[in-house]
C-alpha cells in the first residue's frame, strides 16, 4: 500500500510539475464556465431601432420616450418616409423599424383604436421574435396605463410584419453558420495538421533542400484545401438551397468570392497554426478548441454579440467568421450589392493579408 500512495503522490508531482496539464485541468474549465456564462445570453438589451413617426402628436412622442428608455432598444435613426425604411434595413444596423399611423392621437382618441406597425429583421428569427415580443409588451404597458388614467377601454393594434424571413424558418440563420464553422475547422484544421506532419515525420527538411522556395512549399500545400474546401463550400450552398428552401437573392458571383476569400482567409490561419505547433495533436486542439468556441459563440451565429459584455463585444471583431456571417446573410437573404457589404469584405480580406504575412514570416523562422 506504501508503495501504490508513493507511486500516486509520484503521479501528482508530474502533474504539477507540467504547465500544460495544468491549464487543460483547471484554465480551461474556468475560461470556458467564464465565456459561457457572460457569452449565452438571451435577454435583450441595446438593440437599434429606428422611428417613422407619420403623427409627430404627444401620443407618439411618449410612445417613442417608453420604448427607448426601457433600455431594451438604441434609437439610430428617425425616418421620414417610407421609402427609407429599406435602406436602414440593408444597413445590417437597425434590426426594427416602428411606424406610427398619421393622426395617431386623434384616431385613439376619438375612436378608441389606432395602431403600430413593427417591422423586424428576420435573416436571424430568434432575435426577431425577441424585438417583437419586447416592442409589443411595452406598447401593452403604455395602454394599459392609459386606461387606468382615463377609465376608457383603449386598444393600440400592433401590426407585425417580418422582413427576408416572413415564415421565420430557423434554417435560414443556420445554414451561414454551419457553411462558416465547417470553412473554420476543416481548412484551418487540415492545412495545419498537414504542415505539423511534415514537420513532426522530418519530411519538412527533405523539401527544404528542395530547388521550391518556402512560399512554393506553401502554396503547394494549401492549394489543393483551396479547391476542396471551395467545392464543400458549394455543395453546403446547393443543399441549404434545394433541401431547407434557402434562399439565394444576391448575385451568385459575390458570394461565390466572397466564399473564396475567406477560405484563403482560414487556411491562412491554418498556416499560422502549424507554425506554434510542433506535432499534430497540438495542432489540432488549438484548431478544435482556439477555433470553434469563437466561431460559435463570438460570431454572432447564435447569440447576438450586442448583448454581450463590453469586452467580449470587443472581441467579436477579431473573430473572423462574424463578417463572414454578415456578408452571408446579407447577399443571400437581403439580396446586396457589393457597395453594401464593401466594409465587411475589406475586414477580411485585411485579415488575410495579415494572416498571409505572418504565417509566412513565422514559417521562414522556424525553418531557418
Amino acid at each position: 500500500m506504501k508503495r501504490f500512495f508513493g507511486f500516486v503522490t509520484k503521479e501528482f508531482y508530474h502533474i504539477f510539475r507540467d504547465f500544460r496539464t495544468l491549464v487543460v485541468l483547471f484554465g480551461m474549465p474556468i475560461a470556458q464556465i467564464l465565456l459561457f456564462g457572460f457569452a449565452i445570453n438571451t435577454d435583450l438589451k441595446d438593440a437599434s431601432i429606428a422611428i417613422l413617426d407619420n403623427s409627430k402628436d404627444e401620443m407618439t412622442r411618449k410612445l417613442s420616450q417608453k420604448i427607448i428608455s426601457s433600455g431594451y432598444f438604441l434609437l439610430k435613426e428617425n425616418l421620414n418616409t417610407t421609402a427609407e425604411i429599406e435602406k436602414s434595413f440593408q444597413t445590417g444596423k437597425i434590426k426594427e423599424v416602428i411606424i406610427f399611423q398619421e393622426d395617431f392621437e386623434k384616431r385613439f382618441m376619438k375612436d378608441g383604436k389606432a395602431s403600430v406597425q413593427i417591422i423586424a429583421d428576420a435573416t436571424d428569427p430568434n432575435n426577431a421574435n425577441l424585438f417583437v415580443n419586447y416592442t409589443s409588451g411595452i406598447i401593452n404597458n403604455f395602454q394599459q396605463e392609459l386606461m387606468r388614467e382615463q377609465k376608457v377601454p383603449y386598444l393600440i393594434t400592433p401590426e407585425v410584419r417580418l422582413r427576408y424571413n416572413p415564415e421565420m424558418k430557423s434554417v435560414f440563420m443556420f445554414v451561414p453558420g454551419i457553411i462558416t464553422i465547417l470553412l473554420m475547422l476543416v481548412c484551418a484544421m487540415m492545412t495545419s495538421i498537414s504542415i505539423a506532419r511534415e514537420k513532426e515525420l522530418g519530411t519538412m527538411e527533405v523539401l527544404l533542400v528542395s530547388p521550391l522556395k518556402p512560399l512554393q512549399i506553401l502554396v503547394g500545400k494549401v492549394l489543393p484545401y483551396v479547391l476542396l474546401s471551395f467545392i464543400n463550400a458549394v455543395t453546403i450552398i446547393m443543399l441549404g438551397k434545394w433541401v431547407f428552401g434557402m434562399p439565394i437573392t444576391g448575385s451568385y458571383m459575390l458570394l461565390l468570392f466572397v466564399t473564396i476569400v475567406f477560405i484563403i482567409m482560414v487556411l491562412s490561419l491554418g498556416i499560422f497554426i502549424s507554425t506554434v505547433s510542433n506535432n499534430q495533436m497540438t495542432a489540432m486542439l488549438i484548431s478544435m478548441v482556439g477555433l470553434l468556441l469563437p466561431t460559435i459563440l463570438l460570431s454572432g451565429f447564435v447569440f447576438p454579440t450586442e448583448n454581450m459584455p463590453l469586452i467580449l463585444e470587443w472581441l467579436s471583431y477579431i473573430v473572423p467568421a462574424k463578417w463572414f456571417i454578415i456578408i452571408l446573410k446579407s447577399v443571400m437573404l437581403k439580396g446586396l450589392g457589393i457597395q453594401y457589404i464593401w466594409k465587411e469584405l475589406l475586414v477580411l480580406l485585411g485579415m488575410t493579408l495579415f494572416l498571409l504575412m505572418l504565417g509566412m514570416k513565422k514559417f521562414k523562422i522556424r525553418l531557418e
